[in-house]
């Protein structure tokens, strides 16, 4: 019967230290990931806002940014057009399971291959 409570107790704790590796890992996982998002956010929002200030100064009459116009609508419009594909997919509800399509794609190479799908190996 000891023995029984012991290694409850051992299985407990390896569960516990289990629990708080993965919280640390989630913890570093989410700290890269915002860090990273900063180093390629930061400097794509200076360049936009400059060259959002170089379409006003265009607006304004100013004939030294005439240059810089075609890169702005460039800009403008590309932006718009990945919004518009995020609201579509959003839309379509293309973000809520992100798991069955590589499912769905391996049965398919399963089933292209001549093999009966495992569900076992693909989960």
């Amino acid at each position: 019967m000891s023995t029984q409570v012991v290694q409850h107790s051992t299985a407990t704790a390896g569960e516990d230290h289990g629990s708080a590796v993965e919280r640390r890992n989630a913890r570093l996982t989410f700290a890269f990931t915002v860090v990273l998002a900063l180093m390629i956010l930061i400097p794509s929002m200076l360049g936009f806002i400059a060259k959002f200030i170089e379409l006003f100064a265009v607006l304004n009459g100013d004939p030294d940014g005439v240059f810089a116009l075609t890169p702005i609508l460039n800009y403008l419009l590309a932006s718009l057009g990945f919004f518009s594909l995020l609201l579509w997919a959003a839309s379509r509800g293309m973000f809520h399971d992100v798991e069955n399509p590589k499912r769905a794609m391996l049965e398919r190479e399963d089933l292209l291959d001549g093999r009966a799908p495992n569900p076992t190996t693909h989960s």
